[in-house]
């Protein structure tokens, strides 16, 4: 992969119900998920901007900006600047519908 798929580019929110083995499962914010009291979720766009969007007080979802780049073997490295661990996600299937991803280190 020498460019992440363009659908990579939006807003995700965890869908933690359909995670399966180590394989982490997130669809688009307009997704209609079942109830939940918060869900974790991230953000890419083109210019290798990231947002992080951890649970924060009372499950309301955080904001912690980084940046992401891409590195070989389908895997984005996210980079907070030491605002928390960075960390190295595999690509392992991304359409419009749905991203599923590997956390390797982190």
């Amino acid at each position: 992969m020498s460019e992440p798929p363009s659908e990579l580019f939006r807003s995700w929110l965890h869908s933690y119900e359909e995670d399966h083995e180590d394989v982490r499962v997130y669809r688009p914010d307009d997704h209609p998920f079942p109830p939940a009291r918060g869900r974790r979720g991230m953000e890419f766009a083109p210019d290798g901007t990231f947002v992080d969007h951890p649970l924060g007080r009372g499950d309301a979802p955080g904001a912690v900006p980084g940046r992401w780049r891409l590195v070989p073997d389908r895997r984005i490295a996210l980079t907070f600047g030491g605002a928390r661990p960075d960390r190295e996600l595999e690509i392992l299937r991304c359409d419009e519908d749905v991203l599923h991803v590997r956390r390797l280190t982190g």
